[in-house]
């Protein structure tokens, strides 16, 4: 008697991945710049732009200056859009986006200096909180321009230092993304992703209809 096999749930979540990856890949810098946006906006994407650009400079050492500037540049766009719904919301809105003591954490931070503040944030890697400070420099009426100069000059330094690594380290790094530890760690950043950025999403538009509320009420 022929008994059938059931398919391996571990072997086609990794073929979806993989070609998740392959898709991302084919969009080459443009999909360095979409990543970037996402995550420095409202959508978590822990380490997901950091592991895009290793992999892609550690099989394409030349083009390493282009991943690392549109890396950056979706950085800086993603920090666009929060500057602009957090500077139009202003300290009010951010009280009602972030917990008490982050919030305070924060505002310590951005008033005492602002510019180091946020460069300091920018070259940070994940799980570093970026985004509130971004959100918290802008509700303040930190200058736009400043502040996307900041962004932009930090997160090139980052992710040339990165790409540098990939070149460098480049055959280790491709073998070990072939490892069982890297599947599974992939799979929680994805799990990861999905909920926060559902958290975040959900959050926003629970405070957003609260205030609308109040507003219409009063």
């Amino acid at each position: 008697m022929k008994i059938r096999s059931e398919p391996d749930d571990g072997i086609i979540v990794r073929q979806l991945l993989s070609d998740l990856y392959q898709l991302l890949n084919s969009f080459g810098g443009f999909g360095l710049l979409l990543f970037g946006t996402l995550d420095s906006s409202f959508v978590f994407l822990p380490f997901g732009n950091d592991l895009l650009l290793v992999t892609m400079t550690a099989r394409q050492h030349a083009r390493w200056p282009y991943f690392a500037a549109m890396a950056a540049a979706g950085s800086v766009l993603g920090c666009l859009i929060t500057d602009t719904i957090s500077r139009k919301g202003g300290e009010a809105g951010l009280e009602k986006r972030l917990p008490p003591r982050r919030l305070a954490y924060v505002k310590k931070k951005m008033t005492r200096n602002a510019g180091w503040a946020l460069a300091i944030a920018a070259l940070m890697p994940p799980p570093f909180p970026f985004t509130p400070f971004v959100a918290a420099a802008a509700a303040l009426q930190y200058p736009r321009k400043k502040l996307l100069t900041t962004v932009a000059v930090s997160r090139l330094g980052r992710f040339s230092f990165e790409a540098s690594l990939a070149i460098i380290f480049g055959r280790r790094i491709l073998r070990w993304t072939e490892t069982r530890s890297v599947y599974y760690t992939v799979l929680a950043i994805v799990a990861v992703s999905i909920i926060g950025t559902g958290t975040s999403v959900y959050s926003w538009l629970k405070k957003s209809r609260n205030s609308c509320g109040a507003s219409s009420g009063a």
